[in-house]
């Protein structure tokens, strides 16, 4: 019975991530219909754990279930981006102040290092590396405030973020002003100066939405 109920949770566990993996991707396209039956046969199994899968992923914010229907990828809103962005714009700004009382020097030096990428990056006008080093930058800020329920909500978030298909740094002027946004960033954390990086932070995450708001729809920061 042990065994069994182990390999049964393992299995769900893989068709959710494989299906997050393909929504993320935008091989499912926001407003897509979950095609159960052929997704069961694509990946050789039962519906019960597709269903299971599907469930989790309706957690996340990442599919709804719509009564006699059947289960789509969730279309964000603009609507829905002015609801997060402000909640991203407080748990990351409270991250940034947790992570400045608490850094260590060999914190900060990794930090640093990666904001020099940024700096190396913007230079260049490698618009996706610096994206990827952007991302590595908040990751790092939020394993270092060492609060995993801070991280938990902002991952939450941030997956669903992943359904819209661009990312503010594409708009023209964005990239120089981002930079300069983490520059204040990192200052204040090597001042360990906790009130200025919460405000430094909750502003760099504001400016990403009124820079998407004079962009096209459906695009993320």
């Amino acid at each position: 019975m042990i065994p069994s109920r182990i390999a049964q949770t393992a299995l769900y566990q893989e068709v959710a991530e494989r299906l997050r993996q393909r929504i993320f991707a935008h091989e499912l396209p926001p407003g897509t219909w979950i095609d159960e039956q052929a997704l069961a046969v694509d990946y050789g199994i039962s519906r019960t754990p597709l269903r299971e899968a599907l469930k989790v992923l309706a957690s996340e914010g990442l599919v709804t279930l719509k009564p006699r229907r059947g289960c789509y990828v969730t279309e964000i809103s603009e609507k829905d981006l002015d609801d997060i962005f402000p909640l991203m714009a407080m748990l990351e700004g409270r991250c940034a102040l947790e992570a400045t009382t608490r850094a260590k020097p060999e914190d900060i030096l990794k930090l640093e290092s990666i904001h020099n990428e940024l700096e190396r990056f913007a230079q260049s006008n490698q618009i996706d590396r610096f994206f990827e080093a952007n991302q590595e930058f908040h990751r790092r800020i939020q394993e270092i405030s060492g609060n995993r329920w801070l991280l938990q909500m902002i991952q939450d978030l941030r997956k669903v973020l992943k359904l819209t298909r661009m990312h503010s740094l594409t708009i023209e002027g964005r990239l120089q002003q981002s930079l300069i946004e983490h520059r204040a960033i990192m200052a204040a954390i090597k001042a360990r100066d906790p009130k200025r990086a919460e405000e430094a932070m909750h502003e760099h995450l504001l400016a990403g939405r009124q820079a998407l708001a004079k962009s096209q729809p459906h695009t993320t920061a």
